[in-house]
């Protein structure tokens, strides 16, 4: 049997977990949980609040199925906007519950540091998601100061298209800077496995 299209186990995936298949939730959990984590653990830098908020992230999952539009994406990047929502959210609490202690700093310094916490978390998914030519072409500019001749040398490709793929590469990282930290809290978490 040919193996499932993205798009087609993205539908599936969500006809599951709309019709309460707990089984589908430890698929998906199986599939997404090491990316929730990473994502989370990046805006957070703390294991018990990435913890927490891996499983928040799987509760809201499990109860909004119907959130997912595949037209706005695919499941892998639908769970990790809810993920940075999420995450972004208990840092805003957390760094709220500090100031109302006495800690140190504005609530303007709470801003900047949730939108760069935000923002390093998106360039992280995206670089991490984005297509392997692209990605391998940024690491040699990036990592081992390759200009794009370089690039097209180690890479074996012509000189334009190295350039072409660095300039793709570096548009889809400029949109991590682009949009706003997303905020608000996602709904309870009432349906039961």
């Amino acid at each position: 049997m040919a193996k499932e299209t993205q798009p087609r186990w993205d539908r599936r995936m969500q006809q599951r977990l709309t019709r309460g298949e707990a089984a589908a939730l430890g698929e998906l959990y199986d599939r997404f949980a090491t990316l929730v984590h990473s994502l989370a653990h990046r805006v957070l830098a703390d294991d018990e609040a990435a913890d927490r908020t891996t499983r928040d992230v799987f509760g809201y999952l499990w109860e909004n199925p119907g959130d997912f539009d595949p037209r706005q994406g695919s499941m892998r990047s639908w769970v990790a906007r809810v993920t940075n929502r999420i995450a972004v959210e208990r840092l805003r609490r957390a760094g709220a519950a500090a100031l109302a202690r006495g800690a140190a700093g504005t609530t303007e310094e709470l801003e900047a540091r949730v939108r760069r916490a935000s923002a390093e978390a998106r360039a992280d998914y995206i670089r991490t998601s984005m297509p392997a030519p692209l990605r391998q072409a940024l690491e040699l500019a990036y990592f081992e100061r390759r200009n794009y001749r370089q690039t097209a040398a180690d890479l074996g490709v012509t000189e334009d298209e190295a350039r072409r793929r660095l300039r793709l590469g570096l548009q889809l990282l400029s949109t991590a800077h682009t949009r706003p930290a997303e905020g608000g809290s996602p709904p309870g978490h009432g349906r039961s496995l």
